[in-house]
């Protein structure tokens, strides 16, 4: 959902099936069939929205701190996410060390304006290095 200025929110709605956004990558910016049954909102009984559960999904507290941070914050972030979510997949370290990996470089690395590509480029190298150092101290 994306919220605007003048309070409308507008949704992004269908059935959960990574058809969907695999088959809009592929064609962008055209839309093709992806093989997804329409939504039916008639049959979908509610729709329900809860506050977001930040003990249990630390990346998404995570996430929301990039955010109000600014800059290259985010950056750093997805660098680190990946850093970590790879060597989670390699069996390097254990799945609830992707947010303690990617918490540590948010604190280690200092963040700030992004002026250019070239910055946020700096920055993302910056945090992929320090995610592997962050690793490797995990696995010591």
């Amino acid at each position: 959902m994306v919220s605007y200025a003048d309070g409308s929110v507008l949704a992004q709605l269908g059935n959960p099936d990574m058809r969907t956004p695999i088959a809009h990558a592929l064609a962008y910016p055209e839309r093709i069939e992806s093989g997804v049954a329409q939504l039916d909102l008639t049959k979908t009984a509610a729709l329900q929205f809860f506050q977001p559960d930040f003990e249990r999904f630390p990346c998404l507290a995570l996430a929301f701190d990039a955010l109000r941070a600014g800059g290259t914050a985010p950056a750093l972030l997805n660098a680190a996410n990946e850093v970590a979510v790879q060597a989670f997949l390699d069996r390097v370290i254990g799945f609830r060390d992707i947010d303690r990996v990617i918490r540590r470089v948010m604190d280690a690395v200092p963040h700030g304006p992004a002026p250019s590509i070239d910055a946020v480029l700096a920055q993302d190298a910056r945090a992929r290095a320090a995610a592997q150092s962050e690793i490797a101290q995990l696995r010591h």
